[in-house]
């Protein structure tokens, strides 16, 4: 496999954001219940990601391809810790390059982004999305609520992620 390059999103043209939605489509497949409404909404959603936090929009290319991406927030108000903490926004692999250390690569350049500046941080995912959860798992995330289809992961610095129940 070529080499894995994981950089800071510099532009957010219409190709790269057809790349992006490409991706987030593939990897909601099986789970679309929790991607949205189709590619309209994609193309929104990853232009509202771009504006909040394009300091923290990571991709991971393979050559000249973007492989996946994560959408990292430093500065992010959690109603259910009534304060700003780091946030994941979106973290999708496409499919056809799951299973070769992508995901780790993106995670890992993504806790290094929010460092010290947040003791606690946040994300979403879909209740069925086992794979993932198990993934942030990995990275001391803990399930500590839901609403709806969605369970919300905290990792808290100070405690390695022991989380609420």
């Amino acid at each position: 496999m070529t080499e894995v390059k994981v950089e800071k999103l510099q532009e957010f043209n219409q190709e790269i954001l057809e790349r992006l939605v490409e991706i987030y489509m593939r990897g909601y497949e099986g789970l679309r219940e929790y991607g949205g409404e189709g590619e309209s909404y994609a193309k929104r959603y990853l232009r509202w990601c771009w504006g909040k936090a394009k300091d923290g929009f990571f991709v991971a290319k393979v050559g000249d391809e973007i492989a996946g991406f994560i959408v990292c927030d430093k500065d992010w108000y959690s109603r259910y810790e009534g304060r700003k903490v780091g946030a994941i926004h979106e973290f999708v692999v496409d499919k056809k390059f799951q299973g070769q250390g992508i995901g780790h690569k993106l995670m890992e350049k993504c806790l290094e982004y929010l460092g010290e500046s947040s003791d606690r941080i946040e994300l979403w995912v879909g209740e069925k999305n086992e794979g993932a959860m198990r993934f942030y798992e990995e990275y001391g995330f803990r399930k500590v609520g839901r609403s709806g289809i969605w369970v919300r992961m905290i990792m808290r610095k100070d405690d390695k992620g022991q989380g609420e129940s």
